[in-house]
């Protein structure tokens, strides 16, 4: 998997103080997608061992305390991203008590293969659906487009 930014302190792509991993990778290709440059699976750097042990580090960190992480892109369920996705979300869970994990995808929650839903089944909230340029709206929170869900899958999670 390649990534294409990390940002360890972010307080724009969900609630509070997070960290923030955007993967490369992108199927859906949507129109007026503000990300383009995320769609290429070879775009950007290695998701490297050290980059995983970074964020777990970055996320017990306590000197900037990070309510969670943040996967977006491209798309972190992409085919390509997903057994490195799900390493990671697994870590987080085990290293990190307490941290949420929000997840931005394409793909719809109820046509998920068995390997996505692995993911899913360890994350917070999941907003999901391609952005359909013709339904956007700015004043949506987490969300580009009215088609898209937010799936809140815990219950202390609560929409910001």
């Amino acid at each position: 998997m390649n990534y294409h930014n990390y940002y360890p302190v972010d307080i724009v792509n969900g609630p509070g103080t997070r960290c923030t991993l955007f993967v490369s990778g992108c199927e859906h290709q949507c129109r007026g997608c503000y990300n383009q440059s995320t769609w290429r699976l070879d775009s950007g750097h290695p998701f490297t061992q050290e980059m995983e042990d970074q964020i777990i580090r970055d996320l017990n960190d306590n000197r900037i305390k990070r309510r969670g992480l943040s996967l977006s892109g491209g798309d972190p369920l992409h085919p390509a991203n997903v057994a490195d996705v799900l390493r990671l979300v697994q870590r987080v869970r085990e290293e990190c008590p307490g941290k949420d994990i929000w997840l931005w995808s394409g793909y719809v929650l109820d046509e998920l293969t068995e390997a996505q839903r692995k993911v899913i089944e360890l994350v917070d909230v999941m907003v999901d659906g391609k952005y359909v340029h013709e339904q956007r709206d700015p004043s949506l929170v987490w969300r580009g487009s009215e088609n898209q869900v937010i799936h809140y899958f815990k219950s202390d999670d609560v929409e910001c």
